[in-house]
């Protein structure tokens, strides 16, 4: 009888770990890539994905909030990255892929610059670093 109950509940874990993450490509056209400029409104630092909101133009030039989902907390503090490397204010170019739905306005983040002093995070960069 244990065994059974272990195994149904290892079985709903598993279940809810998976349906938990989702598959970026369903969310995001990953082959394209858009690049907005503009200032950080909120930087929500917490799992499952870190996420940026920024204020910028759009195609149109009318200003938007701009979503745009990051890597996860654990993997960004492995890259330097914390709740405090990004301030609402900070000047930032962001480059990712585009959400399929571009009503939302949210982009898959692969690379953020902050002209002001040159910093930046890469994630083609932080992957060959960790090899």
């Amino acid at each position: 009888m244990n065994r059974v109950l272990f195994g149904l509940m290892a079985g709903v874990l598993a279940a809810t770990s998976v349906a938990a993450h989702h598959s970026f490509p369903a969310y995001y056209f990953e082959e394209q890539s858009v690049t907005i400029e503009g200032e950080v409104a909120e930087f929500d630092y917490r799992a499952p994905h870190a996420w940026l909101h920024v204020k910028a133009p759009d195609a149109q030039g009318q200003m938007q909030r701009f979503s745009a989902e990051w890597a996860n907390p654990q993997r960004l503090m492995r890259d330097g990255v914390t709740r405090d490397t990004l301030r609402a204010g900070d000047r930032v170019i962001v480059t990712g892929s585009p959400g399929r739905n571009a009503s939302e306005y949210k982009i898959h983040l692969k690379r953020i610059q902050r002209p002001a002093d040159r910093w930046q995070w890469d994630t083609r960069r932080t992957a060959a670093r960790r090899r």
